[in-house]
């Protein structure tokens, strides 16, 4: 079973008082500490993003690690990708991540281990790889398609809500017929595709939202999924 785990914002480093999200994704793992690797790629690597996500996995049920590019801590890339049963990518830069990525071969090692089975998650730049298309956001620049790794079919927006130029942008582009149809997800809201179908959307907060954007003659449809609130149990 192949699973990815796309969340628009949220989870350890968006709500650190709020691990519903986290939790989610470790609960999918039918062992009693299962391994989660941290990918911070697109942040690059930042010491602080790495600490923040131990601090937060450290009070869960598994074994944390993570992977840098930056300052390699492993001996054999593709072996040390696929001893994991969770990864989990960071928010960032999501175009400079790809780009180290397929230099590194990583792209090549996850596309095995999600054939394999482990588990593919993140957010932000970390949500926008899995897609054939991302909408991604560079500084002092306007919001633009990126293309992706492609496991999932169609486009993707993370922080839908939380970034006010994001729905209008991902609107237009898709208008434009330079996007992709695809998902869009609030902050605090995630996509679960199993075998490269959505399968559930969940959300770590009450408002959260996740759609599915499309254009038909020149108008946008956006079809907001069921949404299920993880809180209050």
């Amino acid at each position: 079973m192949r699973q990815i785990i796309a969340m628009g914002g949220g989870g350890f480093s968006m709500e650190p008082d709020n691990l519903l999200l986290d939790r989610y994704i470790l609960a999918q793992v039918k062992k009693e500490l299962p391994k989660v690797c941290f990918i911070p790629t697109a942040s690059g690597d930042a010491a602080g993003y790495i600490e923040r996500f131990y601090e937060a996995f450290k009070t869960l049920q598994c074994q944390p690690s993570h992977l840098s590019l930056f300052e390699p801590n492993f001996e054999d890339l593709e072996q040390y990708v696929l001893e994991q049963d969770i990864i989990y990518v960071g928010g960032g830069n999501t175009r400079n991540m790809l780009l180290l990525w397929k230099e590194w071969g990583l792209d090549k090692a996850l596309r095995k281990a999600y054939e394999n089975g482990t588990i593919l998650s993140g957010l932000s730049a970390g949500s926008n790889c899995w897609f054939e298309e991302g909408l991604t956001d560079p500084i002092n620049a306007p919001l633009h398609k990126i293309n992706c790794l492609g496991f999932l079919k169609g486009s993707h927006s993370p922080h839908y809500d939380g970034e006010e130029k994001r729905r209008p942008s991902y609107h237009q582009l898709i208008l434009e017929g330079k996007m992709q149809e695809g998902y869009a997800a609030d902050d605090g809201a995630a996509l679960h595709f199993v075998d490269e179908s959505l399968t559930k959307t969940v959300s770590s907060r009450p408002k959260a939202k996740a759609y599915f954007v499309k254009s038909e003659g020149r108008r946008i449809i956006e079809t907001e999924l069921n949404t299920i609130y993880l809180g209050d149990k």
